[in-house]
């Protein structure tokens, strides 16, 4: 083939490229951001064949973003969305519904240098992240209470969880300052666990488990990511970068259970929102790193699973419904997923940018729900090569559009590839010509 025909050639591919890419955003800007892929039928057929469809209600799902344009939204069963709350250059995190139709709510926003005090620009001068636990109004939207505070930079200082107490304190973990707290409505820390006085070198949590040392300064140490009231008591926290849950006397401050093992990445893996099911001891817990949904008792037992690669890349929440459902957040493939006991999925939203956390409303936040790994068999598809191209289109949201999918990069990097061919053959041309 002649330079010049294959120069056409690569024109016309480039064009033709050019103009798919154009029309998949154009589609995707149509379809907007919360496209519904659920149906009726199909949780119809499910329900009817597998006896365990959806549980009813509204769907609140909070949104990390990729490009800090996080929000809160409620959803109908029908995929309509029917209240958002969208604070500004900022993601949000976990969410709840309060007794009184207000929402607790988790949100870390960016700040650019000149809001910000000097003491957060020590590491990152250009930027830092305002940490804030709001009380939101429903109807009106407006904030009637915050906690709010400063932090280094906006990837691993968020504040990831906040539950309301029932003496109306409200429970937080802070991930840049490695520790846990409660604070009252005045604004008063009434109590505080610090992970370097209890996990590290020289105590006896780290002298029976072991796990990483404090590096010190500003670095994701424990990545604490998750905090729960339970029914005796105890506080339960997620300690993500250990693999670890643990159960925390808030008296003695001592940990007092633990489930899976520092550096046993089989058991749990880089987990987030784990809960208690209704028997008290076992965990529901999204091992995300492990790509799947997890029943776990302190044994490091497994007693249900369902995910894989190519269905759960990187999970982050799991709630136990009162029918014995699971409803997931599927965070890299965008989507909130409820599914049966048999793996079966029930119903499915989809379009909403890297969720973090999904809850049911009417069902209480710390509601446990039945194990059901005594009856059902665990479903994990582990497709290795489906699922790493879900996760590294995922990783190039983060700096690309979010319609991106993995249709649309290949189309991109075919572009790229062409017209850098092309510019090599027309280069060639003259190079020989001279």
């Amino acid at each position: 083939m002649g330079r010049r025909k294959r120069t056409t050639y690569l024109l016309a591919l480039s064009v033709l490229l050019t103009l798919s890419l154009g029309a998949q955003a154009a589609l995707a800007g149509l379809g907007g951001a919360d496209a519904i892929l659920s149906g009726d039928d199909r949780a119809s057929a499910a329900a009817t064949s597998e006896g365990s469809g959806p549980t009813p209600g509204n769907t609140l799902i909070s949104s990390q973003s990729y490009h800090n344009s996080g929000k809160l939204i409620e959803v109908t069963p029908d995929g309509e969305v029917v209240w958002e709350y969208v604070p500004e250059d900022s993601r949000v995190f976990d969410a709840e519904v309060l007794d009184n139709g207000d929402l607790l709510v988790a949100v870390a926003t960016r700040l650019s240098a000149e809001d910000c005090p000097q003491r957060a620009l020590d590491i990152e001068s250009e930027a830092c992240v305002y940490n804030r636990i709001e009380r939101v109004e429903y109807g009106s939207k407006d904030v009637v209470w915050n906690y709010t505070w400063y932090d280094a930079y906006i990837t691993h200082h968020e504040i990831h969880d906040v539950d309301m107490l029932e003496n109306g304190e409200v429970a937080v973990v802070d991930m840049g300052n490695d520790r846990a707290f409660t604070v009252n409505e005045a604004g008063k820390i009434t109590w505080e666990w610090n992970a370097d006085e209890r996990i590290a070198p020289g105590t006896d949590f780290y002298e029976t488990y072991g796990g990483d040392p404090n590096p010190g300064g500003e670095a994701d140490w424990t990545h604490m990511n998750d905090i729960d009231r339970l029914s005796n008591g105890n506080f339960q926290l997620s300690i993500r970068n250990f693999d670890s849950v643990i159960e925390v006397d808030p008296e003695s401050k001592n940990v007092v259970e633990v489930y899976g093992r520092p550096g046993n990445r089989s058991i749990m893996y880089e987990q987030h929102n784990p809960h208690r099911l209704a028997d008290g001891e076992t965990l529901l817990v999204a091992d995300s790193e492990n790509q799947r949904i997890i029943e776990i008792d302190s044994e490091g037992s497994i007693g249900w699973e369902f995910g894989g690669k190519a269905v759960l890349p990187w999970p982050r929440d799991a709630d136990r419904l009162p029918n014995g459902t699971t409803l997931v957040t599927d965070s890299v493939n965008d989507r909130v997923i409820e599914v049966a006991p048999n793996g079966t999925i029930v119903w499915e939203y989809q379009g909403v940018a890297l969720p973090y956390s999904a809850d049911r409303v009417g069902v209480p936040e710390e509601s446990g729900g039945p194990v059901v790994g005594d009856t059902a068999e665990s479903r994990f598809n582990d497709a290795p090569i489906v699922g790493t191209v879900t996760e590294y289109v995922s990783f190039a949201k983060f700096v690309l559009p979010e319609w991106v999918d993995a249709l649309a990069l290949l189309n991109a990097i075919a572009l790229v590839v062409c017209g850098m061919w092309m510019l090599v053959t027309v280069a060639r041309r003259r190079y020989r010509s001279a």
